[in-house]
């Protein structure tokens, strides 16, 4: 349990702050958020919990989350110009450059026009999407962690178990699919998990004997994990009052739910800095490319930064799989479910699960959030 006093006042500055809710303007649909909109510098509590956790230099830092704000409002603008073509892309840290792959016929000058390089790959992305999805269609073993489509190698990439690479039923599994797909196999330490946690006093929210974390607030509530709690469960505050309900959950098969909030709570586009960095205004939800820093907030870990990794992977946890989803190599523990993912001011999506942990590291897969407003009509409270 981790209760501190910057946890109280910031989780009730989250929820419970109904003078700003009321204040703030009308926001627009979260997908309608520019890349350039207007975004204060990093503070220096943001720049040192990037340092901390990647590795790099106070300069570094800074050139990157530049590097990466470039990159994020290119990749629109280059996958448009691709088209049918389009393969992918993702950015480097150490070029600062997005990288666009494209198959013959694509119109390289115009997508160089957006910023971007360029990289000729044999295998579109709608056809490695297809191929993926034939994939999905098999019944994997606990052995075989996850999948997703890699831009980079142009190539369906499998996870495996390390300890359990050898198990007949997992060679089975990885002999159908590279009938179904060009596969390239890795090696992962562990099995995915997710991270709810039973319950301790004084963290986020609790339903049942669970407790997990808020993701960001929409008009009405708030967006978490599914596998935290089913349609009409209660939720309970950190304090243990009375907040509202799952409106919506879907778990398996996908990872999203929404709470309603009520009861005298409100809801402020916050996301909680753990006394780490200053709390984080929401101003949108724009997609930030493969390659980029991260930062996800979550009631157990708190403040943590990491990488994109892959997207749209589908991730085999025992209770069955859950697609679409982002990894990264942000570290998790149990409690974190549910928390909230972000990209400099804009929401990516809501922590699903993953393997290991915040001392000996690990990577996470999150739901992406605009998936979720999606599917339930909700608008993301932005500042």
């Amino acid at each position: 349990m981790r209760r501190t006093t910057a946890l109280r006042t910031g989780l009730s500055a989250l929820l419970m702050l109904g003078t700003w809710a009321t204040a703030s303007t009308l926001p627009a649909s979260a997908a309608d958020s520019p890349a350039g909109s207007a975004e204060a510098p990093a503070s220096p509590e943001l720049l040192s919990a990037m340092q901390r956790d990647l590795g790099l230099t106070r300069s570094q830092t800074e050139a990157r989350l530049a590097a990466e704000k470039t990159a994020t409002a290119v990749e629109g603008k280059a996958k448009r110009a691709a088209g049918s073509s389009y393969g992918g892309s993702w950015f480097d840290a150490e070029s600062g450059q997005l990288t666009v792959a494209v198959t013959r016929g694509a119109d390289t000058e115009a997508i160089r026009a957006t910023g971007a390089t360029v990289r000729l790959v044999r295998h579109s992305a709608r056809q490695l999407d297809a191929a993926k999805a034939r994939i999905d269609e098999l019944s994997a073993p606990a052995g075989v962690s996850s999948w997703h489509v890699d831009p980079k190698a142009n190539r369906v990439v499998v996870n495996v178990v390390t300890a359990r690479q050898d198990d007949n039923d997992v060679q089975d599994f990885l002999a159908q699919a590279r009938q179904a797909a060009p596969v390239t196999v890795k090696q992962t330490p562990g099995a995915p998990q997710t991270f709810a946690a039973g319950t301790v006093g004084g963290d986020p929210y609790y339903t049942g004997n669970v407790r997990c974390s808020i993701g960001f607030s929409v008009h009405g509530g708030f967006v978490t994990a599914g596998h935290c709690g089913g349609a009409g469960a209660a939720v309970y505050g950190w304090d243990r009052s009375y907040v509202g309900n799952f409106q919506g959950s879907s778990f398996p098969d996908n990872d999203y739910a929404w709470v309603n909030v009520g009861s005298g709570w409100w809801t402020v586009p916050v996301v909680l800095g753990w006394g780490t960095i200053p709390d984080q205004l929401v101003r949108g939800s724009n997609e930030a490319p493969v390659g980029t820093s991260i930062c996800r907030s979550g009631s157990t870990t708190q403040w943590r930064c990491g990488t994109v990794l892959a997207k749209n992977e589908t991730v085999n946890y025992s209770q069955g799989a859950v697609h679409q989803m982002t990894k990264t190599s942000v570290c998790a523990e149990g409690g974190d479910s549910g928390g909230s993912f972000i990209s400099g001011d804009q929401a990516q999506g809501v922590t699903s699960g993953g393997w290991g942990n915040c001392s000996s590291g690990g990577e996470t897969w999150y739901q992406p959030v605009n998936e979720i407003l999606n599917r339930y009509g909700l608008t993301l409270h932005t500042a």
